[in-house]
């Protein structure tokens, strides 16, 4: 039985980053090839006629957006870009048009990066909760009062309005719809193929689980370790984890070490570990804010995690990436 084609149409302009069009833009791909069926119809529109030329230099074949009907879309999807570009096509009438009627009889409408201005100026993140590029949520709250900016969202779904944080946040976002439009393991395949993360839990003061735990959890420790993740900064133990899995303790850390090749207790140090590098990475961050948020409690026990796992401190690794 052949299904019927969703129709995503990626919306960019002259200035847009290649990489908020190509990410979530190979996710939809990539499941279209992992399916016995493919699912999406995929198509690029420029409001700069038949090409888009790129941020980096590059120009993308695109079709004009005049040139698609607004009506019988599934997911439109607006990227983001240069600032004085992003600021110009939000101003251009026709797009806020385009995208009022579009948001109509779709089944759902968001952005990648900056591409939230967009949906704003179009009216269309009234009242909603929306993510955008760290850079740019005071631009936003400041411009448009009476949208609600999630200033650590990798992406937020408000309803039918999904937006996502800066780059590559829009893989992370389009995984989350591929998983909801086709099931959790055609998007683990497709993260595991594009070797990205399934899962960044939604906060930038949160992380991606680990690879390799995501590719051999199933049953019973999938909604463990996502509850495991939704609760990096509590206090939570191992008996606790096991009985989110319906197990005895013993049991659980038995077939946690077989299923996982780890003990929960050092898999979930691994989760927390994770939370911190990414923490590490906002400079204003103190390490006092970045133990309690990534669930060590007190910088010392952050310290000598870190430098036990990774041989340096968490101040070294912030110099070595290049955070001052």
């Amino acid at each position: 039985m052949q299904l019927n084609r969703k129709k995503v149409v990626f919306i960019a302009f002259d200035g847009a980053q290649i990489l908020d069009i190509t990410g979530p833009f190979q996710v939809f791909a990539s499941a279209n090839e992992e399916s016995p069926q493919p699912l999406y119809d995929l198509m690029l529109a420029s409001l700069d006629g038949g090409h888009s030329h790129t941020s980096c230099g590059l120009t993308i074949g695109a079709t004009p957006l005049h040139d698609i009907p607004p009506e019988g879309i599934d997911t439109v999807l607006v990227v983001g870009g240069n600032r004085d570009d992003v600021r110009r096509a939000a101003e251009m009438p026709a797009v806020t048009a385009w995208l009022q009627a579009a948001a109509k009889s779709a089944r759902r409408i968001g952005s990648v990066c900056t591409g939230t201005f967009l949906l704003a100026a179009a009216g269309l993140t009234t009242g909603k909760r929306v993510a955008t590029h760290w850079r740019a949520t005071g631009a936003l709250k400041r411009l448009f009062p009476d949208t609600v900016v999630d200033t650590d969202a990798i992406y937020v779904e408000d309803g039918p309005l999904w937006t996502s944080a800066g780059v590559t946040a829009g893989i992370d976002m389009a995984l989350a719809m591929v998983e909801r439009d086709m099931g959790r393991p055609i998007a683990m395949t497709v993260a595991r193929r594009l070797v990205v993360y399934a899962h960044r839990p939604g906060s930038q003061a949160q992380f991606s689980n680990l690879l390799q735990g995501q590719s051999r959890a199933s049953g019973p420790f999938a909604r463990t370790l996502d509850w495991m993740r939704a609760h990096l900064q509590d206090a939570i133990t191992v008996t606790d984890a096991a009985e989110q899995a319906g197990m005895s303790e013993r049991s659980f850390h038995r077939k946690f070490v077989s299923e996982m090749g780890d003990t929960p207790a050092r898999y979930l140090e691994k989760l927390r570990l994770e939370a911190a590098r990414t923490l590490l990475e906002s400079p204003d961050l103190p390490l006092k804010t970045v133990a309690s948020e990534s669930g060590f409690g007190t910088p010392v026990r952050l310290i000598h995690a870190f430098e036990r796992t990774f041989g340096l401190s968490p101040t070294a690794y912030r110099k070595l990436h290049g955070v001052k």
